[in-house]
């Protein structure tokens, strides 16, 4: 493109259209994603505050399994349904889902202190947003870094479900390395997702399309953000 395109006001008002688009949609989606926080946050608080109700959750553990393959349950149908559903269904289950986790966040007020928690949460937050803004700015195609991250997941998985079958390979020193792995490999799909999710936005697209893919890509922000919160409250969370 020759000086005379780049500064052909025609072009520069697409390109503002074309920013202004992105950042409307891209409010929205960090919109549902904090909503999503902080009824997670707000649930696993009040449900530790209940003891009647934490007394029932431990003391059954059927219920915690249950409400955990539920959680997954739905996780995995809004992830691969949600083109297929209604804005205010996709909306809902997000919902639904956001503050079904807030239920099985409950037990980490059990193990870490509170003041532990709210630390690593802000700490989090901030590491959140800077990796957010480097996907969301940034011109260099991330998808490379994307793969890396999305196979060293999936080794990180393996890898969890070897040491449930095996215990004894779960030492701290193991722990601690599976932990720094998994804040690693957030902190990079953060970035990624956030570039991805950028891409998403299609001026174009109906209203109802434009809520469905910000549901969507709240989710996959917010699934970024708890995994890397668990993450860094096992490295760097005191115990109680």
């Amino acid at each position: 493109m020759n000086s005379s395109q780049w500064n052909n006001p025609l072009n520069l008002s697409q390109k503002k259209a074309a920013a202004y688009s992105n950042a409307a949609f891209m409010s929205r989606v960090y919109l549902w994603m904090t909503f999503g926080l902080l009824l997670t946050g707000g649930v696993a608080y009040q449900i530790a505050a209940t003891p009647y109700i934490m007394q029932n959750i431990l003391s059954h553990s059927y219920i915690m399994i249950g409400l955990i393959i539920l959680q997954l349950g739905t996780v995995i149908a809004l992830s691969a349904a949600i083109d297929r559903m209604s804005s205010l269904l996709a909306t809902s289950v997000y919902i639904f889902y956001t503050a079904l986790t807030g239920v099985t966040f409950s037990v980490l007020f059990l193990v870490y202190t509170s003041q532990s928690i709210s630390q690593v949460f802000f700490l989090t937050s901030f590491a959140f947003a800077g990796l957010s803004a480097i996907g969301y700015l940034t011109k260099r195609d991330l998808g490379p870094i994307g793969s890396f991250c999305t196979i060293g997941l999936f080794g990180l998985i393996g890898f969890v479900f070897l040491a449930l079958i095996f215990p004894s390979i779960l030492t701290n020193a193991v722990s601690m390395t599976i932990s720094t792995l998994g804040i690693m490999i957030f902190a990079g799909l953060t970035a990624y997702d956030t570039q991805r999710i950028k891409s998403l936005n299609d001026a174009t697209a109906s209203f109802e399309e434009i809520k469905k893919r910000s549901i969507h890509g709240a989710l996959m922000l917010y699934l970024d953000f708890i995994n890397l919160f668990l993450n860094m409250l096992r490295l760097f969370g005191d115990r109680r």
